[in-house]
């Protein structure tokens, strides 16, 4: 039996744009194997159209870091050779790199074309507001820093089915590309009418050369990384087929353990299951659902009914394809999706995710590191820590649930044999102090439990039917294990 897996992901939106953060990445390896991370999310490698760009707005899907474009050779987080030593160090220390992959727009043209568009309404995509017009758009990538190394592809307004700003006139909109017969993607999400169009000069996967490019280039990265996974950007904007495909020629290229997961960003779990239906598992999805529930939970405190809180979620319909998050580089505050989890419940939801059966979790770095620029958050570490240890050690075995009381929730595992002292018992308030009356198992009678958070100090001594009363601090959790082996 294998220890369990554990994923992080390693940055947040303000890491210092100083070009150290691979550099961090290869110096923090070793201590996150020790903490049980045996798998890193890391940002878009690729080149942006700045050196202070998180990687979305992408610019050069073929510089990664060593072309000066952009205003410099290295990216946000640091240059090629950099990235690579971080990949090693990673390999090194039994670490899976899964590189962030952006395919759904392009960013800082070199150059601008005329070509005759349509302004569509923001909130329905499929409704015409005007006739057809002319604007000087920003579609042109020529790459003058790179030239042909790698790939000759050059990227002009063809390649686009729609983009945001007319240089001819200073004015932004929502422009479809009107020559040709252009069209919206079908098999995206329904928001807006068609969701296609996310921002930037947006890529039309209708076209062969493009998808063929797009795939072409996956391939590459994996060559050039030899990493071991993609995390694929916005999703839902991009045509579904293609993600199909893709994801096919990419396991395909690498072999059937090339894990990818995709951001579905989308509560709906019909919409998620319908998702994996359409590229045929072959992909996880980051459980949105279950990242609202813990959102809602923190708002609501005590008014909470925690024993739903894996109602309508990902994890509970689909466990072996859900990828289980607290918050992320787009929930954390002031950012896009701002949802974050308030700090009371932060252990709490942490222990939902690290210490059950179903879902892959991922530990975010602004969480565990603390978040940097203007509002600054201190790291959670101290509070993380304690669960990783728990998941490394003792959260295996069958799983009996408690979900019996709307403000005291808790949960066994029952442990196994191929890790001694494994098992715990966990319980989780959002009200007053409680307890949970749970079986750790008769063969367990008379051993001594203690709280491996430290959040209570009793010693709880399993009775001969192998039941125990397992306390809790209100708005706090409580993680029990056998004593004997701390």
């Amino acid at each position: 039996m294998k220890r369990n897996h554990t994923m992080m992901q390693f940055f947040e939106w303000h890491v210092e744009p100083d070009g150290s953060h691979w550099k961090r990445l290869a110096e923090k390896a070793p201590e996150l194997k020790a903490q049980g991370i045996d798998s890193v999310w890391i940002p878009p490698v690729t080149k942006g159209s700045s050196p202070e760009d998180t990687g979305y707005g992408v610019y050069d899907l073929y510089d990664l870091g060593e072309f000066n474009q952009k205003g410099s050779v290295r990216t946000k987080y640091g240059t090629k050779a950099e990235l690579l030593e971080a990949l090693a160090a990673c390999m090194q220390n039994g670490i899976a790199v899964y590189v962030d992959l952006v395919m759904n727009h392009k960013a800082g043209a070199d150059a601008t074309e005329r070509f005759k568009v349509i302004e569509v309404d923001p909130n329905n995509r499929t409704k015409d507001i005007s006739k057809p017009f002319e604007i000087e758009g920003w579609t042109k990538f020529d790459y003058p820093g790179r030239g042909d190394k790698y790939s000759s592809f050059k990227w002009n307004h063809t390649h686009f089915n729609g983009t945001d700003y007319d240089a001819k006139t200073n004015r932004t909109g929502i422009f479809r590309m009107a020559e040709e017969d252009k069209a919206w993607n079908e098999n995206v999400d329904d928001e807006f009418g068609n969701y296609d169009y996310l921002m930037f000069a947006n890529i039309d996967y209708s076209i062969p050369e493009v998808r063929e490019e797009m795939i072409r280039w996956g391939k590459w990265l994996i060559d050039t990384l030899q990493c071991n996974g993609f995390r694929l950007d916005a999703i839902k904007h991009i045509n579904h087929e293609f993600i199909k495909e893709f994801a096919k020629e990419m396991i395909n290229k690498r072999g059937q353990d090339f894990y990818i997961v995709g951001e579905f960003w989308k509560p709906d779990l019909a919409a998620c299951q319908n998702f994996l239906d359409t590229v045929d598992y072959q992909i996880d999805l980051f459980d949105v659902s279950l990242h609202y529930k813990l959102h809602e939970a923190s708002q609501a405190g005590k008014n909470f009914n925690l024993s739903t809180i894996f109602q309508d979620t990902l994890v509970n319909t689909h466990p072996t394809h859900a990828v289980t998050f607290v918050d992320n580089h787009d929930s954390q505050p002031e950012e896009a999706l701002e949802s974050w989890i308030d700090d009371w419940f932060k252990q709490s939801a942490y222990a939902l995710i690290l210490l059950r059966q179903g879902g892959y979790p991922c530990v975010f770095y602004g969480d565990y590191y603390g978040i940097s620029g203007e509002h600054p958050i201190p790291p959670k570490k101290d509070a993380i820590d304690p669960l990783l240890h728990a998941r490394y050690h003792y959260a295996y075995g069958p799983q009996e649930d408690y979900f019996d009381h709307p403000n005291t929730i808790g949960w066994v595992r029952r442990g196994v044999a191929e890790f001694p002292h494994s098992g715990c018992a966990v319980v989780i308030g959002n009200g007053e102090e409680g307890k949970k009356h749970m079986k750790v198992g008769s063969e367990r009678a008379g051993q001594t439990f203690i709280d491996i958070t430290g959040n209570r100090t009793d010693q709880i001594k399993i009775g001969k039917d192998g039941f125990a009363d397992f306390p809790v601090n209100g708005g706090s959790v409580s993680v029990w294990v056998e004593a004997s082996n701390n």
